[in-house]
Order: C-alpha cells, then sequence, then structure tokens
C-alpha cells in the first residue's frame, strides 16, 4: 500500500508479510562473532539457606570460561533489583522484602531461582558444567499459601522485618463506609479468589550481551517492553554511567507484560559479559518460565456491597490478601495497591469505598504484570458482588447494574478512588451488548440444551479500564533530502499492531504516501520513550506523534517562510509542498531538506497528556455445561467496547478477541500450583491449560465510538488489555447462572471439570 493512509481506516498491519515469511528479527536469530553461552543453575527446593556452593569440578571441565555464584557479584558491587515505588508496610516503614540479587545469595526463596551460573563455549558444555556445582542446602520452612503467611507468628521469608507483608495499603474513609453498612438494607458478601496465572508468551525469554572491548559498554539484544526501563535500571544495579548500557529490541514473541521488568538473569548476563570481556548469549527453557518468569493475578478477597431499599449501592468495602511471592518487585505491589483499586467502581455511582490490600510474601515466583494487570482482579470482584446481589435482591443483574451506573451528565465523574473518568454511555452500552447477543431470545436456548441434556447459562461483564501508565512519550521526526520522514518512537512493538495504527497517523497528519514514511523503535540510542505498557502505546505514543508532527510542520514553515522570503503566517502546507498564499511561489519539502547544512529538517519533542483513557464496555457470554463431565462450552460470546476513536478498527478488533481469548483462560482453564514443599505442579503444557482455537466460539464484536477520550487528540481509548477485563466476569456469570438450577451459588476459577463435577455430584 502506497498512497495516504488516514485514520478510521482497517488497513492490512504492514508487519504481518515479513513475519509470515518467516524474516522476523527475533533476539534468538541473531548471532555474534565469538558469542558464547551462559546457563543458570536453579534451585530445586522452595525455601533454602545456602550454606555453601562447590564450583570447582565445574570448572575445570571443557569449554568452561567461567563460573559466578552471588558472592562474586555482591564483591564486585552488583545492587539487588531495584525496588523504586512508595509504597510503605503495615507500620509505616518502606516497603521491603529481601534483596533480590541477580543470583541468590543468603537463601532461594522459590523454586527455579537461579543460584549460579556457568559460561561455556556451548550450550550443552554449559550445561553440563552446572550439572557438576554442588550446592549445600539447608530446607527451610516452606510458605505457599499466603493466608497461612499472612498468619501472625508465620515463619519468615526474611528475618530483617516483622512479618511477611511486604507492603500494605488502605483507600477509603473506614468509618463513613461502616455507617452506610450499618443503615444498609441489604449486602452481599462474597470470599473470591483470583488465582495465579503464567503470562506463557510463544517467545522464551532470551537475551545477548555484546561486550565493546574498548569501552566496557555492553549491548543487550532482548525482548523487553519498555527498553528504557531496561537500561535505567541496568545502570543503577552496576551502579555505571546510562551510556555504558545500549539496549536493542527488534521483533517480540509476545509480552502480555511479562516482559516489563528488569529480570535478575538480564543482569546476571550483564555482569557475565563485562566480567569475562566477551559477548555472551542465554535462552531461557520452557520450564525456566513457568518456574521464573514472573507470574500474576494471585488475589483473595473478602468483599462486600451495600444496598439501600431500591437497589442504590451506598458502599463497597474489600480485605485483599495479594500474593508477591519470594520477592517484592515494583509491578508486584503497583498491581494490587494501586491498579486494582484504580478500578474498583467499576462504571458504577459506588459513593463510599473502603479497601485494605496486603502484600504477602509466599515461597513461589515473583509477581507481575499479565495483560490487564490489576484491571482484571478489581473489575472481577465488582462485577461478581453486583451479580450476586441481583439474584439475592431478585432483581435481573443487568438491571441492577443499570440502576447504578454513572450518568452521561456527571462526566466527567470523580470516583471515591480519586480518578477522573472524562467519558462514557455505559447504559447504552450495556443495551448495545443486550441487543446484539439476543439477550431475549436466551429461554429458548437454554430449553433446547435442556433437551439435549446440558445446562446453559448466561452472564454479563461490565468493566472500565484504567489505561496509560505513564502519560508522557518522546518522538524524533527527521526529513532528509533523500525523500524519506523517519518517526522514532518510545514504544514497543510486540504484536499490537502498533506499527501500521502509527503509520496511519503519521500518513494523514504529513499528506504524505506510507512509503515514504519510516519508524524506528527498540534502540535506546536512537529513540526515548517508556516503552509499551499498560495500553498505552496508541494514545499517549499516537499523541505524540500528532503533537510532534505539528510541531515539526512548524519548524518547516519557518525555514519555507524563510526561503522564500514570506511571513511565516502566509506559508500552507499541502501533500509535501509549502506555498505562500495566494501566490504561485512554493518549495517541496524535500527542497527545503537540501538547503540546510545537515540536508535534513530534524525535531524532537516530549508531549504529555492531561489525563488517561477509560475504555469501558459490556461483554455477554452462554456457556454450556456437560453435567456427565462437568465440561464447560462457550457457546456464545458478544462484546460491546467503547474505545474511543479507533484508528484501525480491524487490530482494535483483533486486540480485543486476543483478550477475550485470555479471559476464557484464567475463567476456565489456567491455574498454578505449588506443593507444600514449594515444588510448582504445573510447570509444563501437559500440567498448564491454554486456550485453543477450538476452545473459542465465533466472537461477535462490535466498538462504541459515540463517546470520543477527552484527553488527547486522537480520540483514543487504550485497546490491548480490555477483553482479559471483561472476560473473566461474563463467563464465571454464565456458568454460574447454568449452575444455579442446581442450586449452587459460588464457585471459584478457573471453572474446570473436574471441580464443576464434583460440585453437582458431590454436594452435602
Amino acid at each position: 500500500m502506497n498512497g495516504i493512509l488516514k485514520k478510521g481506516d482497517s488497513v492490512r498491519r504492514f508487519e504481518d508479510e515479513r513475519l509470515l515469511r518467516g524474516q522476523g528479527q527475533f533476539v534468538d536469530n541473531r548471532d555474534l562473532q565469538g558469542q558464547v553461552f551462559l546457563h543458570f543453575l536453579r534451585s530445586i527446593y522452595g525455601h533454602a539457606r545456602i550454606r555453601g556452593i562447590q564450583t570447582e569440578e565445574a570448572r575445570v571441565m571443557p569449554g568452561v570460561i567461567g563460573i559466578f555464584t552471588g558472592e562474586d557479584l555482591i564483591r564486585d558491587g552488583v545492587q539487588p533489583v531495584p525496588l523504586t515505588m512508595p509504597f510503605i508496610r503495615e507500620d509505616g516503614s518502606a516497603a521491603a522484602s529481601a534483596p533480590y540479587y541477580p543470583l541468590a545469595t543468603d537463601a532461594a526463596r522459590f523454586m527455579g531461582q537461579a543460584v549460579a551460573m556457568v559460561v561455556a563455549e556451548t550450550p550443552q558444555q554449559a550445561l553440563e558444567a552446572a550439572e557438576c556445582i554442588e550446592v549445600d542446602y539447608e530446607e527451610l520452612p516452606v510458605l505457599t499459601s499466603m493466608k497461612e503467611a499472612a498468619e501472625p507468628g508465620a515463619p519468615k521469608l526474611w528475618e530483617e522485618i516483622s512479618d511477611n507483608i511486604a507492603a500494605a495499603k488502605s483507600l477509603g474513609d473506614e468509618q463513613a463506609v461502616d455507617e452506610c453498612f450499618k443503615k444498609a438494607k441489604h449486602v452481599s458478601r462474597l470470599e473470591l479468589v483470583n488465582p495465579r496465572l503464567v503470562g506463557n508468551p510463544i517467545e522464551p525469554r532470551t537475551s545477548i550481551c555484546e561486550y565493546e572491548p574498548n569501552t566496557g559498554r555492553r549491548t543487550l539484544y532482548a525482548g523487553h517492553q519498555a527498553p528504557w526501563r531496561l537500561k535505567t535500571g541496568l545502570a543503577h544495579m552496576f551502579q555505571e554511567d546510562q551510556e555504558q548500557f545500549r539496549i536493542v529490541v527488534h521483533d517480540i514473541g509476545g509480552g502480555f507484560g511479562t516482559k516489563t521488568p528488569l529480570y535478575p538473569e538480564d543482569a546476571a548476563l550483564v555482569y557475565a559479559s563485562g566480567k569475562l570481556r566477551c559477548s555472551i548469549r542465554w535462552r531461557s527453557t520452557r520450564s525456566d518460565e513457568f518456574q521464573t518468569t514472573l507470574h500474576a493475578r494471585n488475589q483473595e478477597t473478602v468483599a462486600e456491597m451495600a444496598f439501600d431499599a431500591d437497589g442504590n449501592i451506598l458502599a463497597l468495602r474489600a480485605e485483599t490478601l495479594a500474593n508477591v511471592g519470594g520477592y517484592l518487585i515494583n509491578p508486584g505491589m503497583f498491581i494490587p495497591l494501586r491498579l486494582s483499586p484504580s478500578v474498583i467502581t467499576s462504571m458504577y455511582h459506588i459513593p463510599e469505598v473502603y479497601m485494605n490490600t496486603r502484600c504477602v510474601m509466599t515461597n513461589t515466583a515473583p509477581l507481575g504484570a499479565f495483560r490487564g494487570a490489576g484491571r482484571p482482579e478489581g473489575i472481577y470482584l465488582t462485577e461478581r458482588l453486583m451479580d450476586q446481589a441481583g439474584r439475592e435482591i431478585g432483581v435481573d443483574p443487568s438491571e441492577l447494574r443499570r440502576r447504578n451506573m454513572v450518568k452521561p451528565e456527571q462526566m466527567p465523574y470523580i470516583t471515591p478512588m480519586e480518578e477522573s473518568v472524562d467519558s462514557g454511555e455505559f447504559e447504552k452500552v450495556m443495551d448495545a451488548a443486550l441487543r446484539q447477543s439476543d439477550w431475549n431470545g436466551f429461554d429458548e436456548r437454554r430449553e433446547m440444551s435442556r433437551e439435549s441434556g446440558k445446562l446453559r447459562g448466561r452472564g454479563i461483564g461490565c468493566y472500565i479500564e484504567w489505561t496509560g501508565s505513564e502519560l508522557n512519550e518522546t518522538v524524533t521526526i527527521v526529513a532528509d533530502a533523500s525523500g524519506s520522514i523517519t518517526l522514532y518512537s518510545g514504544t514497543q512493538p510486540m504484536g499490537q499492531g502498533i506499527a501500521t495504527s502509527y503509520l496511519q497517523i503519521f500518513s494523514e497528519q504529513l499528506q504524505l504516501p506510507v512509503d515514504q514514511l519510516n519508524l524506528i523503535q527498540g534502540d535506546t540510542d536512537l529513540v526515548e520513550g517508556h516503552g509499551s505498557v499498560g495500553s498505552r502505546s496508541l494514545f499517549v505514543g499516537g499523541n505524540a506523534i500528532i503533537r510532534g508532527t505539528e510541531d515539526f510542520l512548524d519548524e518547516c514553515r519557518k525555514l519555507a517562510a524563510c526561503e522564500l522570503e514570506a511571513s511565516e503566517d502566509d506559508i500552507e502546507y499541502h501533500q509535501g509542498a509549502f506555498q505562500v498564499k495566494g501566490t504561485h511561489v512554493g518549495m517541496g519539502l524535500f527542497e527545503l531538506c537540501v538547503r540546510q547544512p545537515e540536508k535534513q529538517i530534524s525535531v524532537k519533542r516530549k508531549k504529555e497528556l492531561t489525563g488517561r483513557s477509560w475504555p469501558n464496555g459490556c461483554h455477554v457470554a452462554e456457556v454450556e455445561i456437560d453435567p456427565e463431565t462437568g465440561s464447560v462450552r462457550l457457546e456464545r460470546y458478544t462484546s460491546i467496547d467503547d474505545v474511543g476513536k479507533a484508528v484501525n478498527p480491524m487490530i482494535v478488533h483483533g486486540q480485543v478477541q486476543g483478550g477475550i481469548a485470555s479471559g476464557l483462560g484464567q475463567a476456565v482453564l489456567e491455574r498454578t500450583e505449588y506443593d507444600k514443599t514449594g515444588q510448582l505442579l504445573t510447570g509444563s503444557y501437559l500440567d498448564y491449560a491454554l486456550p485453543r482455537a477450538d476452545d473459542l466460539p465465533t466472537l461477535s464484536g462490535s466498538l462504541f465510538e459515540e463517546t470520543p477520550c477527552l484527553t488527547n487528540p486522537l480520540g483514543a481509548k487504550g485497546t490491548g488489555e480490555i477483553g482479559a477485563v471483561a472476560g473473566p466476569p461474563a463467563i464465571v456469570h454464565a456458568v454460574l447462572d447454568a449452575l444455579s438450577e442446581k442450586g449452587i451459588t459460588q464457585i471459584d476459577m478457573p471453572l474446570y471439570p473436574q471441580k464443576i463435577w464434583e460440585r453437582l455430584n458431590c454436594q452435602e
């Protein structure tokens, strides 16, 4: 496609052809001359003191170049993974856990934690040498249950603090909430489990560190969603200038939030490369991914919602335990303490809210982000209460939602959590979902299922989502005499299609064919920015493109006015040319470049938004359950999503559908289990079920574009995670609706066949 593109068109993705042809540039496709290989020796225990590590035999094995332990790194001044977020513990001290060094030092606190690393000439030599390292472990008490870990007097994961509560936060007016509950005519109460998930991108974490002998500079080739975060984090850990580190990211085989943090393995690889003064590569195995890539969700909540006699919500309160694993890291506390509360009121007017959340350390893998990151947990809590209350009060769940929805005239709406929601027509969106799902035709379909011996249910999942993370982004625009313009962006593609969407925006703004435009991302020597997290790429990054392009054209007008000896106000721009108003005097953009001393025009801008975007919507699921086996089949699924203005509707639909698949996985299939000794029982695809294509019906989805976002010039709202937010409550409600005729009113995710069969057949 070579013409001028515009926003709002469903342009086919430019990225796809080379990927389908096998021309992707993933980390593992790269080879460096003289590279050697790294292998990590990992703890086989869930919790054990390290009394000593014997490496003598391994050091003399064929091909071994170096072996390092945690003591080596500490001796050389390497710092632990930084904790930079200003959260606190219940006693007012700073949030804390044992320092998370690249290699375990005093103890291993979860199965799979790296305790030593071997660098050798081949991967097999590194593996064989690692198997000859002897670690003297002293087994310690293991805690995998967050409830047990939170108990007073429980064995501690780190002796330097008083208990296993690494961070905690209370939000809202507890006394005001208590008063609301005292005068309530109805209270709904639920104990909810949001199960632990493993992100499982198809590409395992892989990194190559290239060492530059003359400067000591290290270039890390990695599949990472936020290259500058990685760069600044490494500089902190090594106490070196940021310029000593370069991060290069090309294609990423899936991220979903799991590739946002600085992992200990990244720092260990960089250390080994600098110490041995050579280029080293490392690729994790699928077992490594299950054991050590950040897990997600894993919250247990006791929640209550108070209503008046008319079914209006008076207040909500929740006590939550969030399992953050063996070590506290930034996303591990940000997600439960900041993100979940941000959406806790969803699209409802809830006058008073009180939340108390405690982050509990256990002998499990550390917690981080996975698609949705805190928003699924918060929305699931509120939606489950709304559905339960409707059944208890005797009001259709859709009607109870309608009574309590924030009205358009209340926008901008300030929530009890002090979030400002700029736009939305929640009731209109829900009504559209009910119509499109044929809500009123459900009874006929249920009867057909009964005739075949099946149970059928329907469920609603309404949601609103906090998006954006950092609200500023940097772009650089360079036009050169060769006739091309290059856009440099600090966001990071990983399958979302942002290269296509960005070029649509850029082409329309410049009024130039897309074949004259280039996009560069992922190299910290060339770009600046915050990367792609929290559904920020389009509405934050796209805003920077629009505003940056406006500034670029303003700069060009100044230069053209000088060349054409005219007032700047008299210079008009159209399709790559500048012209003096009312005359035939003009000059092309690229001719203007030729006349510049450097034969190019370059503008760099950092642009900030005034607020977040708040995508919202309503999803309706319909399931069929076979009572003979307990299996759940998703039969119909409808989604109406307020995405503001869609730059590329086809790409947005794809993002929503991918999120729905994630939501189905969480609701029905995925579970992460540790035994009492800290052994991961679900550490492979034999034990951990992911959704497949045949688990999904044809998805019926529409985009609601009547309420553009008011905080950015695109009018766009973040879309990458919304399916994962709305999917779990919609599907769980459908299952509970099907089971309600058997007297079952509550069941925790995941809703796998054995669990449902037991509830149907083994009720007391």
